[in-house]
Order: C-alpha cells, then sequence, then structure tokens
C-alpha cells in the first residue's frame, strides 16, 4: 500500500479546541496558509486573541477542579497517556496525512519517524507519572522533613512549525503527565495536526479542557499565553529573538518559570583520524535533513585542513543527490522550505555570505520547482564574522573552515551567541572527552549526529540557546514545583 495521497482530498479541522470541543473563530480574517510543497494557498489559521485565550484558561481551571486529573492516582494518568499512544498509532495514515500536508515534513518520514516518536514520547512520560515525586528529606529526630511536589496548574506551550508532531510531543505529554493542564499554541503555519491530537486525547480519556488547543500569531495569540496571569509556567521552542520576547513580556505581567529551547548555529568538528565516510554521511544528513530546518543542524562544519578537500567533496556529492518532491508523495525524501518568506531569507544571507567573501561550492540558489525548494549549499572560505557563519539560516546550507590543531577547533567551535549542539568525529576518546568538557552547548555527539530515540537524555541549550530541558526526568520536573513542609513531633510525654 502506497503511501502517496492527493493533498486536496484531506478533510482539515477547523477553528480552536477548547473545553473538548471545536470553537469557531469569529472577528477578523485569519492568516493565509500555503502549502510549502506547491505554494498553493489551501487553508487559513485563525488568530485566538487575548479574550479566546481566557477562555481556554478558564477550561483549563475548570477541568482541574471538576476532575481527578491533578488530584488522582499517578498511575491512572499514565494509562489515559498509555491509550492516547495507542490511539495515535491506529489512526496515524490520517494524523500523518494531516501532518505531511503543510508542513516540510515527507509523509515516508511522517509514518516511519514522526508518529512512532510522538506515541513513544507520550509513553515514557507516562511512564514518569507515578515514578517520580517527593521526597523524606533528614532533619533532627523531633521533626519530619518533607519535600511535595505537585503540579503547577495550567501550563502554556507553544511550538514550532519545523516538527509539529514531535515538538507538540515534547511540550504536551511531560506537562500532561505531571498532572498538569494546558494551553497549546501550535504554530499558525502547521496547526492542524496539532488539533487532531488534541480531539484524539479527549477520545482516549483525557478530560475535557485538560488539553486545549487556540490557533494564532506571536504578536496577539503567544503574547496573550506568556502574559496570562492565570498561566503558571511556559514553555517554548523557536528563535532565541522570540525567546527573548517572551521573556520580556513575562516580566512585565508578572514572574513564571519557563522553559526555552532556542536557536542555534552548531559546529561539527572533524578531525584527520576520524572515519570520513561516517563524518561525510552525518553532517551531510543532518544538513540535507528537514531542509536544515532543524534547531540542532549542524551548520557549521569544521574541519582539519588534512583532509578538508576529500570531505568536502564527498559533502558535495551528497548533496548535489538530493531530489525535490511534494510532501504527499512517497517518493519524495527532500524537505521544502516552510514558506516563500523563509526562502527568501535563505537566499538574501547567502547572497550576503558571497558579497563578504565566501565561495560558493554548490547549491546557493532555489531549485526550478514547483514549491518552495532550495538547493543544499556548501560555503567556504568564510571568516568568523561571514554572516552564513554568524546567523542561524535555518535551513540548508553549511559553512565549511578548518583548522590545524584540537585548541583551534575548539576556539573555532565556540559563537558569541548559540550553544545548542556540537559534534565531534575522532577515534580518539580522550580527545572526544576533553572537547566535550570544553564545548559551551548543551548536547555533545561523538561520532554521530542528531537526537536518537533515547529520550532519557535531556535537550537543551547554553547562551542564548535556552533555558531549562525538554526530553529527560528534567522536563517532567520543570513541569512540577517544590514545596518544603516540616513537622514538630510531639514527644512522648506531651
Amino acid at each position: 500500500m502506497t503511501l502517496s495521497f492527493d493533498p486536496d482530498t484531506v478533510t482539515l479541522p477547523q477553528g480552536h479546541f477548547i473545553g473538548g470541543q471545536y470553537v469557531q473563530p469569529g472577528g477578523s480574517a485569519g492568516l493565509d496558509m500555503h502549502r510549502p510543497s506547491d505554494g498553493q494557498l489551501f487553508a487559513s489559521c485563525p488568530i485566538a486573541d487575548a479574550g479566546l485565550v481566557d477562555e481556554a484558561v478558564r477550561a483549563a481551571q475548570a477541568a482541574l477542579r471538576s476532575s481527578d486529573w491533578a488530584r488522582g492516582r499517578p498511575r491512572d494518568r499514565a494509562r489515559v497517556l498509555n491509550a492516547l499512544a495507542d490511539l495515535i498509532l491506529a489512526e496515524a495514515p490520517y494524523l500523518g496525512q494531516v501532518e505531511a500536508l503543510s508542513s516540510s515534513r515527507p509523509i515516508t518520514q511522517v509514518m516511519s519517524v514522526d508518529i512512532p516518536m510522538l506515541a513513544e514520547v507520550i509513553r515514557f512520560f507516562a511512564e514518569m507519572a507515578d515514578k517520580e515525586g517527593g521526597a523524606l528529606v533528614p532533619t533532627a529526630d523531633d521533626h519530619l522533613g518533607m519535600i511535595m511536589d505537585e503540579p503547577y496548574g495550567v501550563v502554556g506551550a507553544i511550538a514550532p512549525w519545523n516538527f509539529p508532531l514531535i515538538m507538540a510531543a515534547w511540550k504536551l505529554a511531560p506537562a500532561l503527565a505531571a498532572g498538569n493542564a494546558v494551553v497549546f499554541k501550535p504554530s499558525e503555519m502547521t496547526p492542524h495536526s496539532a488539533l487532531v491530537l488534541a480531539e484524539m486525547a479527549v477520545r482516549a480519556g483525557v478530560p475535557a479542557g485538560i488539553l486545549n488547543v487556540v490557533l494564532g500569531d506571536g504578536l496577539t495569540t503567544g503574547a496573550a499565553i506568556t502574559g496570562h496571569r492565570d498561566i503558571a509556567k511556559i514553555s517554548f521552542t523557536g528563535s532565541t529573538r522570540a525567546g527573548q520576547a517572551i521573556m520580556e513580556n513575562i516580566a512585565r505581567h508578572g514572574v513564571k518559570p519557563m522553559t526555552l529551547e532556542l536557536g542555534g548555529k552548531s559546529p561539527q568538528l572533524v578531525f584527520a583520524d576520524a572515519d570520513l565516510d561516517l563524518a561525510a554521511d552525518c553532517v551531510a544528513r543532518n544538513i540535507i535533513g528537514n531542509a536544515g530546518q532543524v534547531c540542532v543542524a549542524g551548520s557549521r562544519l569544521l574541519v582539519h585542513d588534512a583532509v578538508a578537500p576529500a570531505l568536502t567533496q564527498a559533502i558535495t556529492a551528497r548533496m548535489q543527490a538530493v531530489v525535490p518532491g511534494p510532501t504527499w508523495d512517497a517518493g519524495s525524501s527532500y524537505s521544502p522550505i516552510i514558506s516563500a518568506r523563509q526562502i527568501d531569507r535563505i537566499s538574501a544571507i547567502v547572497g550576503d555570505s558571497r558579497t563578504a567573501g565566501a565561495t560558493l561550492l554548490t547549491g546557493g540558489r532555489a531549485f526550478d520547482h514547483q514549491g518552495y525548494f532550495y538547493r543544499p549549499t556548501l560555503i567556504t572560505d568564510v571568516e568568523a564574522t561571514n554572516p552564513a557563519v554568524t546567523e542561524e539560516i535555518f535551513g540548508p546550507v553549511l559553512t565549511v573552515q578548518t583548522f590545524a590543531d584540537e585548541d583551534q577547533a575548539a576556539t573555532l567551535a565556540s559563537h558569541p551567541l548559540y550553544g545548542l549542539a556540537v559534534g565531534i568525529y575522532t577515534r580518539d576518546l580522550s580527545r572526544s572527552l576533553r572537547l566535550a568538557r570544553q564545548m559551551q552547548a548543551g548536547t555533545v555527539w561523538i561520532n554521530r549526529y542528531g537526537r536518537s530515540w533515547d529520550h532519557i537524555l535531556p535537550t537543551g541549550g547554553f547562551k542564548g540557546s535556552g533555558i531549562g530541558k525538554d526530553l529527560g526526568r528534567a522536563a517532567y520536573h520543570a513541569n512540577r514545583r517544590q514545596k518544603s513542609v516540616l513537622i514538630a513531633l510531639q514527644s512522648a510525654t506531651d
């Protein structure tokens, strides 16, 4: 059975999802949505204003009061979330089509990676519900000290467009497993799969109102979520600039904890003793994958000068082999850029890079193809101040810089703003561990690059790449707050 489908036959959910039902948008016109695979206008995304966000918050609060989601047995939450994972896999064909239709994700990758990972992340956090909690702590014998662990209440979550379902899982699974209700905003460019997921959650047994989805942009809807006084905690994945705006908005309206997974400009360091075939595969795959629209994209290649010619030649060959195709064609594997605006931005930065003296080895322009497809691009002869080196391009653009020794490699790896991820390719274990300790980044991969299915490993950045962690135990605990309790024990003679 082929996975290919006709995009014009897919029925999309309409409106916002609040209190367990669809709420139809009113007021001003929504945002035009164009399919990145062919540029066709296909839908309109409504914009939830502050009033509608407040309605979603009230629905979440009411659901927490009327249900046992937060107060009941944690194992019951786990059962419901596992039922949701089962339902996601059972109805994967429809969910997959909705996801692929408007996103950059080819249908084969959605079905083989995104949906299975969505279900597995939900199961991972479901298993934490009754295994992570408070503690008794040592105090004087005439006292009993406890650390109580409890959900925040209503959590606000905002996800990006590059992996809509996976990013939704990162936000929703730990918050729900921890006993919170959620007001969730997906990207205005890829909102529909989140609506389907929320509807599935109710059918799986999540009480109506515990998961609410409001659609809209960052300026209106996102600002209303992050500034709402009754939303106790914020989780966001997106650009560093947007993260700064969220911090400012939160500060203007109060104080609350936040988890921010932000931008990156991650280096991949290839030493002369590395397995060059392995390195070429990893480096190319992780800038070609999703057309470079990945927060941890290894967009800066730092390679020992002795092997730079051979490695760049191997990467160029892999880049030139990609073939664009619509996300609804099962034969397609190379992703489109999400929008015309984004493809223009990529082109502008590449142009500025060449003006600053860079040499283009391959790519550097869009495909002559229907839709928003940009050729994988390899740029060399760049200084540390070149725009292609300093800017997060969020496209399939890789810069090449060479080094002579380990110290120079470590110096080049440092970025003044970002610290999200680093890749290191070497057969020298001591070198890899030395560098892992030196790197100012939240994740270091050695002789591999890219996230695995090991959801126990937290992800998050240093410096301008974020605050806090997604995935792992850290993400679960970030959705619960601690309360210290100290009890004076009466003596036997009292």
